[in-house]
């Protein structure tokens, strides 16, 4: 009997080595693209007692820091990518009292949660993957009124090119389980691009920092932008 065909998960080959390797929570949290320098978990506000989700949490590694050395009320890591999913699960479960692992396209989990979150936050997570005239909106909605967005993307693409200066993805390259070549949307938009997409989502008080990238053939100027779900905050 024929049926839909299941989508690649282009995400299977991502982290296996340090997944191999290293199974610590992280000590600490950064926005970077090197992970290496700039400022911490403190651009997300005072998140104790809060509702958090992380967009594209991956290995769920930055999600876990946060559940460990914060005090959120549970931080929810989201990412629809079956074999991230799994090696978050391997690593993490038995944070599971402050931790939740979901495994589901990222947008259709923010409609699904409407008003339900204090701050969400993607680190070249889904913010970067995915449809942002989508995604944009269901964070907002998925938000209480005055709550925070922060992500972190890419200021440029890898190779130099300057961002774009329209809503137009990029195709990269990609690997499908089995190690076929394949590609895969990334969205490296300018600055004032994102402030528009965020602006007509329903955000405000939207600002933007750019972190530099170092030296290095790999080295990436991060564009770290963060605003605040149009309303007062909920008593």
């Amino acid at each position: 009997m024929g049926g839909v065909i299941p989508t690649a998960d282009l995400w299977h080959h991502y982290g296996r080595t340090r997944h191999a390797t290293d199974r610590t929570v992280p000590a600490h949290f950064s926005w970077s693209w090197g992970q290496a320098s700039g400022p911490g978990a403190e651009v997300l506000g005072d998140i104790t007692g809060r509702s958090v989700g992380d967009l594209g949490a991956g290995a769920a590694r930055h999600a876990a820091h946060l559940a460990v050395h914060h005090q959120p009320t549970r931080i929810t890591a989201v990412d629809a990518s079956p074999a991230q999913h799994a090696m978050a699960d391997d690593l993490y479960r038995h944070l599971a009292s402050r931790l939740r692992l979901v495994r589901s396209d990222v947008t259709r989990h923010l409609h699904a949660v409407a008003g339900t979150y204090d701050v969400l936050y993607s680190v070249f997570g889904a913010v970067d993957f995915a449809e942002p005239r989508k995604l944009l909106p269901a964070a907002a909605s998925a938000l209480r009124p005055g709550g925070r967005l922060v992500f972190s993307t890419l200021a440029h693409h890898l190779d130099g090119e300057p961002a774009h200066p329209d809503v137009q993805p990029t195709e990269i390259g990609a690997r499908t389980p089995d190690g076929a070549a394949a590609t895969m949307h990334r969205w490296v938009l300018q600055e004032q691009v994102w402030t528009k997409l965020l602006d007509e989502a329903g955000f405000t008080r939207i600002s933007a920092e750019t972190l530099p990238g170092g030296a290095g053939p790999r080295a990436a100027d991060t564009l770290l932008m963060t605003a605040f779900r149009t309303g007062r905050p909920a008593v």
